[in-house]
């Protein structure tokens, strides 16, 4: 059998330009508490994504949760169901409730049209999500979100580097959460950020991420533990000196499996948004009317060594341990669940090589 093809595979530098930059640590022996490294990567990351604020974390979950605390939420936040699964945990481990909106058929993300109806008294927020690289109509949602008082947070998870008419997804909203977990188009190993343009915010935000602890003898503020530490940082710094280059890799294999696959019967394939410079992040493909449905896809692909994933699949609301929540009920997102049920990302990753590639299609089109 040829060599196994997984879904995705961690960008990595040159081994030798990684023990470079970690070479220091050595030297200082600081390897947490937001050493020169973390410093240098938040500096980094302010230029890459155009946005003031940038707090590095130990990962994205631990961001999404933190700016709910910081933004002190407590109610209700309009989201989808459609994500992954920190999106709905956060939002009940910071003790709000979810309240689920359908997600637009094209992009993937929450449909603006359907918010407003969802909002009641209760309602303290917005949380919708980019998803594969899509980003959601932000224009709509700032409209709603400062006409009924709201604060918007967008997890950004799958959104690193995309810009909309050249605005970085980091510039939307009041925060953006992004994810740096190895499979992430960017990564620090594991990681995350929050970005937002309120300055105030930056000292709650790094207070709940170390203890509240502003000096070896005062600690006003009740906080956890979320820091980035300087291993993860410094795979940041030498990471994101590649990235362009691994996202132009990415849009490669994307225009190949378009190519292959696009116009076929019964395969639906993601399409650019209109004015997005999109990261190439995943590449989602709904299977209706196929000769062979999602599952079949995936079993016959698994059996050529080629490992795809259901994603997202099951939808949140659908989790078994949200069972009998109310609200927790797939059926009330039509939409989102008719896209769990279809719906298989390809392998899509820098490198990936187009023979790969080649293959992949084949043994969908078989």
């Amino acid at each position: 059998m040829s060599e196994t093809i997984n879904v995705t595979r961690s960008s990595l530098p040159p081994f030798e330009e990684y023990c470079a930059e970690i070479r220091s640590i050595w030297d200082s022996h600081w390897l947490t508490n937001m050493g020169e490294k973390h410093q240098r990567l938040e500096k980094a990351l302010q230029e890459y994504l155009g946005v003031e604020n940038v707090v590095l974390l130990t990962n994205g979950h631990l961001a999404l949760e933190n700016i709910l605390e910081a933004l002190d939420l407590h109610g209700e936040i309009i989201t989808s169901p459609y994500t992954f699964a920190s999106t709905t945990h956060a939002i009940v481990r910071c003790g709000c409730t979810p309240v689920f909106c359908d997600i637009d058929p094209e992009t993937y993300t929450i449909d603006a049209g359907k918010i407003e109806a969802l909002i009641t008294e209760k309602t303290v927020a917005i949380l919708p999500i980019h998803v594969y690289g899509n980003l959601c109509d932000v224009d709509e949602i700032d409209r709603i979100a400062k006409k009924h008082h709201l604060k918007v947070i967008y997890d950004a998870a799958h959104a690193f580097g995309v810009k909309k008419d050249g605005v970085s997804s980091a510039c939307f909203g009041d925060a953006s959460m992004f994810s740096f977990h190895a499979t992430k188009v960017f990564n620090t190993v594991e990681g995350g950020a929050l970005c937002f343009a309120d300055f105030s915010l930056r000292q709650t935000v790094c207070d709940l991420k170390n203890f509240g602890i502003h000096g070896p003898e005062e600690v006003p503020f009740v906080g956890g533990n979320a820091k980035m530490n300087e291993f993860c940082a410094a795979m940041g710094l030498c990471n994101l000196k590649h990235l362009d280059r691994w996202l132009l890799e990415r849009k490669a294999v994307v225009e190949q499996y378009r190519a292959r696959l696009g116009g076929v019967p019964g395969i639906k394939l993601n399409r650019d948004q209109p004015g997005v410079e999109s990261n190439y992040a995943y590449f989602p493909v709904i299977f209706d009317g196929y000769k062979y449905n999602r599952d079949e896809v995936f079993a016959r692909l698994a059996e050529q060594g080629v490992i795809a994933r259901k994603y997202f699949y099951p939808i949140t609301n659908s989790f078994a341990c949200y069972k009998d929540r109310p609200g927790f009920d797939p059926e009330l997102t039509p939409v989102a669940k008719y896209m769990g049920d279809r719906v298989l990302t390809l392998p899509l990753y820098a490198g990936l090589g187009a023979d790969d590639v080649d293959r992949i299609c084949d043994i969908i089109l078989g």
